[in-house]
């Protein structure tokens, strides 16, 4: 048996497509297909029922999937010993921070950590979702709620306060009652402050949902409406005010996590080094880098 079938199948037992498995290890979704079927051939199992772009595990297929997780879970522990160990002065980290908060906050840091550590090459990936840590998506990743599973190590750099924002001719023409506001897509309802924006409207509508902070804060400075934006993205912009500014900030923690196999790394100690040194928490904590 080619035990690299078995990560194929593990792709698509996890993703329920070939399209999915594919993106996921890179690869075309021949090449899963291809795999998937030399696995049963050498089983002598049959694993997938397949229903048009969708594959369902047969029971066979379920307890395999399970054991392969396993050994993908396995493997990347290996890789992640492996790399803890190779990872010197001299190295790529992978950073995964959300967009807006990595373009106000990461820029001045990590040119600092350039000049004193040039053999370290930061990749920066700005994107909302988590990547994953365990599969070494990423090498560290900056995130607004502390983790609660998997063997991660979470510091707390820093606090993003949230308030009401809009532009003062807004607020000039147009009464508190008849304000529009300005929001997430509706995946993000759950976030803390989105969930208290949707509290305030009370019946006034949300004019615009957009998929990026980039996008709503532009459209609040244009004049679109109100919504609730972070200290960070604000730093520096004219054209924007509180709109109300008796309510008390929203507070969300910041949290640099690293998994805990790679945190001795030497290069990613060093990020999270200068991250830490960078840190500038809204209110005195005494959380901070200590090991």
């Amino acid at each position: 048996m080619d035990w690299e079938d078995l990560r194929y199948f593990a792709a698509l037992a996890n993703t329920g497509s070939l399209s999915g498995a594919a993106r996921s290890i890179g690869v075309e979704h021949a090449t899963v297909a291809r795999r998937v079927a030399r696995l049963e051939r050498e089983t002598g199992l049959k694993l997938v029922d397949r229903r048009g772009r969708r594959f369902l595990l047969t029971a066979e297929g379920g307890k395999i999937a399970s054991i392969a997780r396993a050994m993908e879970k396995n493997a990347d522990a290996i890789e992640r010993v492996k790399a803890a160990r190779s990872l010197a002065l001299e190295a790529e980290v992978v950073i995964s921070a959300p967009p807006a908060y990595a373009s106000a906050r990461l820029a001045g840091p990590l040119a600092d950590l350039r000049k004193r550590h040039p053999g370290i090459r930061v990749s920066m990936i700005g994107e909302k979702r988590q990547a994953s840590l365990d599969r070494r998506e990423a090498d560290l990743a900056i995130r607004l709620s502390r983790p609660t599973a998997g063997d991660l190590t979470a510091f707390k750099i820093g606090e993003a306060l949230f308030r009401l924002y809009a532009s003062p001719a807004y607020l000039a023409e147009t009464p508190v009652g008849a304000w529009a506001f300005v929001a997430y897509e509706q995946g993000m309802d759950a976030a803390p402050q989105q969930a208290e924006l949707l509290a305030m409207l009370k019946g006034r509508p949300i004019g615009l949902r957009a998929s990026t902070l980039e996008m709503q804060t532009a459209f609040i400075l244009a004049g679109g409406g109100v919504g609730m934006l972070p200290d960070f993205a604000v730093e520096g912009l004219d054209g924007l005010v509180v709109a109300d500014p008796a309510m008390l900030p929203l507070v969300r923690d910041i949290w640099l996590v690293v998994h805990t196999d790679m945190r001795h790394a030497p290069a990613i100690r060093a990020v999270m080094d200068c991250l830490g040194r960078f840190a500038r928490p809204s209110r005195p904590t005494n959380e901070g880098m200590q090991t």
